[in-house]
C-alpha cells in the first residue's frame, strides 16, 4: 500500500540543517540512512520518522508551492516561538501575500526554505485566504 513518508527539504549544509532542526522542533538524528548527503530526523520520544534532510546545490524558492506548517495554539505562543525560532537562525520574510489579519507568520530556515508558523487558535485556514 501507498503511503505518505516524510516531508523532505533540500539544504546546502546539513550539518546547519540538522543542527537547526533539532533545535526548533523535538527531533534527533535518526542513524539509519545517514550519509554525507541526507539525515532522516525523528521525533525524540521515539514515535517515528519526522523530516528528511537532502543536501541540494539548487537554491530554495521564494514562493515555494510546497512548505512547512508548525503548529502553536495561541497568538501568544506563536510570538514566542517565532522569537525563539529567529534566536536558531531562521529570519522573518518579508511576505508580500499576506492576507488582511493573517494567522500565520512567514519565516525562513537557514537555508532560505520557507516555513510558516501558524496560530491554530484563531480558527481554520481556507477560503481566498493566501499563503506560501
Amino acid at each position: 500500500m501507498l503511503r505518505i513518508g516524510i516531508p523532505v527539504v533540500g539544504v546546502t549544509d546539513i550539518p546547519r540543517a540538522v543542527a537547526f532542526w533539532t533545535q526548533a522542533l523535538p527531533l534527533v538524528v535518526a542513524e539509519e540512512w545517514s550519509s554525507e548527503t541526507w539525515r532522516t530526523l525523528e521525533y525524540a520520544d521515539g514515535s517515528g520518522q519526522a523530516l528528511g534532510l537532502l543536501r541540494s546545490a539548487s537554491p530554495a524558492e521564494p514562493y515555494p508551492r510546497l512548505h512547512l506548517d508548525l503548529f502553536t495554539d495561541s497568538a501568544e505562543e506563536q510570538r514566542a516561538e517565532v522569537q525563539r525560532l529567529v534566536g536558531l537562525g531562521a529570519r522573518s520574510v518579508d511576505w508580500d501575500l499576506y492576507p488582511p489579519d493573517p494567522d500565520f507568520v512567514v519565516l525562513a530556515d537557514p537555508d532560505d526554505n520557507i516555513f510558516c508558523v501558524v496560530d491554530l487558535s484563531r480558527g481554520p485556514g481556507g477560503g481566498d485566504r493566501l499563503g506560501p
